[in-house]
């Protein structure tokens, strides 16, 4: 069937694979006839592949939400409003604070994401909101 030739120890052999048959084969070594018993297959150990870790790109800041030139000021997190700085028609600047969210015992200033005239104030002060809930309106 198949020929090899192998040197172990500084000996030299040839050997030849005559049959084979499932976990059983007959060889001729250097002319000698054997038969042999074949165990499980050893298998090699695969070297793991490394892949390096890129952490992931940190999120945008959100962008001011500006539709037809209004600025709708959201509630970032729930909470309830214990100060507003404004009231409608006052004008505000960029950055300026506009109320006070106290959400998990912490007070949160809220500030005015475009310089405009306040046209909507739509809480109260002691009133409780909910996350994404509409607060002020800057045009």
């Amino acid at each position: 069937m198949r020929k090899y030739k192998f040197t172990i120890s500084g000996n030299r052999y040839n050997v030849e694979i005559k049959s084979f048959e499932e976990n059983s084969a007959e060889i001729e070594v250097n002319g000698t006839s054997y038969q042999v018993e074949l165990g499980q297959e050893i298998k090699r150990p695969q070297t793991p592949k490394l892949v390096r870790y890129t952490p992931p790109t940190p999120p945008k800041p959100p962008e001011p939400l500006i539709t037809q030139g209004l600025s709708i000021i959201k509630a970032p997190l729930p909470g309830t409003i214990i100060a507003l700085m404004v009231q409608v028609g006052s004008p505000v600047k960029r950055e300026e604070p506009i109320l006070v969210l106290e959400a998990m015992k912490m007070e949160n200033n809220i500030f005015a994401e475009k310089a405009g005239t306040v046209k909507s104030v739509r809480v109260a002060v002691g009133d409780t909101v909910m996350q994404g809930d509409i607060l002020i309106e800057i045009e």
